[in-house]
């Protein structure tokens, strides 16, 4: 099981359906991880359903971040997956006149725009993975580089910070690769180099790309062509070394 580097917790997932609402019935998976001081601190909440649109599912999660601090100091999953299943369709409801009204996702202004730097030990089923990393990043709206240089492997991602914590909970609590044996494992050797809102001097990445280089000049350049100098000097020199 991996744990949170920061906080050592659990992440569980759970799957409901909610009957009828938009006439059909919605599949919601929840994944919760509870940081170690919980339930004195409210968990963290990712939503993902496939008959709801993104921003949707980014509302719902909203909303039972809100209800999860009615609830601090006292154990609130239950009650969490009880309100959910009896409000989802007030709030798709809700969800649904805004978003109609703005087309742009919602909130995405809120938090400004972060950039992760995340370092992988290996990938044994490269295909595959790099496949995962690139749909995630579609998913969850990320722009920036899946980097290979020798035996390095980096991700640089940017996006709404939501969508970045997202996607950290994704790479480590999915089935991303194999393990020696041939049997599909999760990531447990990964390491976050760097988590930070984005600064004038950083260029934006306009899509997601996955790049192989050949020498370390190239992977720097790359760094400094996207105003990222001082990232490189700091996270990757070390690794080249």
């Amino acid at each position: 099981f991996f744990y949170f580097p920061e906080t050592h917790g659990i992440s569980f997932r759970i799957q409901i359906s909610v009957k009828e609402v938009l006439d059909t019935d919605v599949l919601l998976k929840l994944l919760f991880h509870l940081p170690v001081n919980y339930p004195s601190t409210v968990p963290d909440i990712s939503v993902t359903s496939d008959q709801l649109t993104r921003a949707q599912c980014m509302d719902v999660r909203e909303k039972l971040l809100e209800e999860a601090k009615k609830h601090l100091s006292e154990p609130m999953v239950h009650d969490l997956i009880l309100w959910v299943q009896q409000h989802l369709k007030d709030v798709i409801k809700q969800s649904a006149t805004v978003f109609n009204e703005k087309p742009t996702l919602s909130k995405v202004t809120e938090d400004g725009i972060w950039m992760l730097l995340l370092n992988l030990d290996h990938m044994r089923a490269k295909a595959k993975y790099v496949k995962t990393v690139e749909k995630w990043a579609s998913d969850l709206r990320l722009t920036g580089r899946l980097m290979f240089m020798g035996k390095i492997i980096l991700i640089l991602l940017q996006g709404d910070r939501n969508s970045i914590k997202e996607y950290l909970i994704l790479q480590k609590t999915s089935k991303v690769d194999v393990d020696s044996s041939g049997k599909k494992c999760k990531e447990k050797m990964m390491r976050v180099l760097c988590e930070t809102e984005l600064q004038s001097q950083h260029k934006r990445f306009q899509m997601f790309e996955v790049k192989e280089y050949s020498a370390p000049e190239e992977l720097q350049k790359e760094f400094e062509t996207a105003g990222l100098k001082t990232l490189f000097s700091e996270f990757v020199s070390p690794l080249l070394k």
